[in-house]
């Protein structure tokens, strides 16, 4: 089976990159802060690692640090990240462009893989549909999704300038019980899957052709704060026992 795990890869030429920066608000030095025992990056690098379709695991950030548990943990660092593609504001797109272009330079690659160190409960069966699925002639890009919590179309409302609250669909989209709504997901972080070419040519997801995986919200959770946190090493011990 390694051999025909070989051929598939080789077929495919898939990278997988991990953007992980140095700065982060909500918790600081949040890619390397332990989560049950382990930085949280390396749960996105052990996840590439064992995808049978990906070649290569490539980890940019403007960080030393964090390169150094990268490379400790098996994942390649052959760039550091510039410093103006790395702020609070910077577009993790263009980050997405740099890596591309420098990869291209020394090994041409066919599918553009994107695992943020911020999802750590996702698994390897997630990321290989999601990389199936981009093999649609017509696909751009694929992203993971889960159920929405809270569906506009039933019960949800906005407050407007007076006070006063309204539902958020008025009208022919009101719907009065969930089983008629219109089925609604939430974008997570559990992965990106592309044609490299479709990222350098284009600014944002949506100007291309995008097909989605549905994740379970317990593998789809994104670490944002210390609440978050909690929450995923609950999820984690759970599973182990």
């Amino acid at each position: 089976s390694n051999t025909r795990n070989c051929a598939i890869m080789k077929a495919l030429n898939c990278f997988a990159f991990i953007f992980a920066r140095g700065g982060s608000k909500g918790i600081p030095r949040k890619n390397i802060t332990l989560l049950n025992g382990k930085p949280l990056i390396a749960y996105s690098i052990e996840t590439a690692l064992a995808c049978p379709s990906i070649s290569r695991v490539i980890v940019s950030t403007d960080d030393e640090e964090i390169a150094l548990v990268a490379r400790q943990y098996g994942a390649e660092v052959p760039f550091m990240r510039p410093k103006e593609l790395a702020q609070d504001n910077s577009s993790e797109w263009q980050a997405w462009q740099h890596a591309i272009r420098f990869m291209q330079k020394c090994d041409a690659f066919d599918v553009f893989v994107s695992l943020p160190a911020t999802a750590p409960l996702r698994n390897v069966e997630d990321v290989e549909k999601c990389i199936n699925l981009l093999s649609h002639a017509d696909t751009d890009i694929v992203v993971t999704v889960k159920p929405a919590e809270r569906n506009p179309y039933f019960n949800m409302v906005k407050v407007d300038r007076d006070g006063f609250s309204h539902l958020v669909c008025k009208g022919d989209d009101v719907v009065y019980n969930r089983q008629v709504a219109p089925m609604l997901y939430d974008m997570t972080t559990v992965a990106y899957v592309a044609k490299p070419d479709f990222i350098l040519n284009a600014t944002s997801i949506f100007e291309g052709r995008v097909r989605s995986v549905v994740v379970p919200a317990e593998r789809a959770i994104d670490i944002d704060t210390p609440f978050d946190l909690k929450i995923a090493d609950m999820l984690m011990k759970e599973s182990v026992q």
